[in-house]
Parts: structure tokens; sequence; C-alpha cells
């Protein structure tokens, strides 16, 4: 069990230094406040409850941010590497490397500021069932990159050049979708997410999508390509939130087999 003490005075000290999580209220002596984990500015012990609130909170968002880097790594790095082994083929250049990276993480740090939904037990760090989820999220963006290069090569017969340009945006709009599907256990919708992890994405989507449109620094797709895209990399959102769903439903029942 973890143990938490609260305490005001000196003969607190040591019992708040040997806790788990030593709290010292509003008020508390010198000692107590140097003894203990947290100091309560506040007076009351309500404030506890609120600090736990958020602290799970934090967990949770820190939870999702997890799952969405593991899985991206996995999808970027085993496509990337594929692609020039099997088929001899650069998927983006270091410059799409560098656009992605800056959209990306301008976009990712709004994540600190989404809405979640904490759980009402005591959280912890279930490395096996995050990795498990992040692997198969990943496999799932490796096969639709492939996807997307193989109609644009075999079935529509577009340059590759151009095809590198599909593929950024395709890695960009997919990338920030993964964070709306790693945000919950649930379908992405069951829980609103804040306005300003949802402006950030948009922003980052216009220019991104603005950039491959017009070439900037690569091969021009136009307007209809972009289209073409986007409806892609929306049905694969959609795929990879139904897949999360089962993923999760599978690892719940594995728990309850192996606890029974």
């Amino acid at each position: 069990h973890n143990v938490g003490m609260t305490g005001d005075g000196v003969n607190d000290a040591p019992a708040l230094k040997k806790a788990d999580c030593g709290i010292a209220v509003s008020g508390a002596t010198d000692a107590a406040r140097a003894a203990a984990s947290i100091v309560l500015m506040t007076p009351g012990l309500s404030v506890i409850i609120d600090a736990i609130k958020e602290s799970r909170r934090i967990f949770q968002r820190m939870k999702s941010y997890t799952i969405y880097r593991i899985s991206e790594t996995i999808r970027i790095l085993f496509f990337m590497t594929l692609s020039i082994l099997v088929f001899n083929f650069y998927p983006v250049t270091a410059i799409m490397i560098v656009l992605l990276a800056i959209l990306n993480d301008g976009a990712v740090i709004s994540i600190a500021y989404d809405n979640v939904k904490y759980d009402n037990t005591p959280e912890k760090w279930k490395m096996k069932r995050i990795l498990t989820l992040s692997t198969v999220l990943g496999i799932a963006g490796v096969i639709a990159s492939f996807g997307l290069f193989f109609l644009a090569e075999k079935v529509y017969h577009i340059d590759r050049e151009t095809i590198q340009s599909l593929i950024y945006l395709k890695l960009s709009v997919a990338g920030q979708l993964t964070i709306f599907v790693t945000r919950t256990e649930k379908s992405f919708w069951s829980i609103k997410p804040s306005k300003i992890l949802v402006i950030a994405v948009i922003a980052a989507q216009i220019i991104a999508t603005l950039v491959a449109v017009y070439g900037v620094m690569m091969a021009p797709i136009g307007w209809k390509m972009a289209g073409y895209v986007w409806a892609y990399a929306l049905l694969w959102f959609f795929i990879s939130d139904i897949i999360k769903q089962i993923t999760y439903k599978y690892l719940d029942r594995r728990t309850k087999i192996i606890t029974t």
C-alpha cells in the first residue's frame, strides 16, 4: 500500500518523511514543510482531493502522449527503413523530416492542455498494455503508408518526387490524427478534446497542406491530390480507432483470464 500522512508540527516531521507522500498543511512549521513531499498553501484538506484529481489528469495525458510517440516512431522508422531497403526509395527528404518535426512538435505541446477523464482508482504504468497498443497502431500506420505508396506508383503511375510530397502530407495528417486516437480508450469522440488541441492541430495541418499543395521545397501536388490524401488519412483514422478499441478489449479480456 502507498501511505499518505498529513501534519503540521515538529513532532509530525519523522512521519511525514517516512510516508510515501507526506503532506504539510497550511500553517505548518518549517520542520514539517521540509520533511513533506507536498505543502498545502490553502487551509483545509479538500485541496488534497483536487491535487489527486489533477495528478491523475496529468498521468492520463502522459500515457496518451507515450502511446502516440511510440506508435509514431514505429510508423515512421519502419516505413522509411523498409522503403529504402525493399524499394530503394526515400519516402521523404531531409527537408520534409524537418517540417514534420516542427509542425508535429508544435501541435503535440497542446496535449498538456487536453481534456481527459481520470480513473477513480490509483494509476500505474501498465507497460505491456501501452507497448502492445503502440505497436499495433504503429504497424497499422506502416500498412497505411505502404498502401498510399502502392496506389500512387502502381495504380496511378505518379512520379516518385510527387509521391514523396504525397507521403509527406499523409505522414503529417495521419500522425496528428493519431493524437485523437490515443487520448482515450473508447471511441475518439467519447471525450471532447480541448479547444487548444484542436486549434493547434488544425493550424499545423493547414500549413502542412499548403506546403504540399504549392510545393514549398518539394514537388507540388495540387488541391485535388491533397484532397485524396486527406480522405485516405481520415479513412485510416477511423480504422485505427476501431483497431484501438478491439486491442483494448482483447487486453482487458486477457487480464481478466489471468487474474481469475
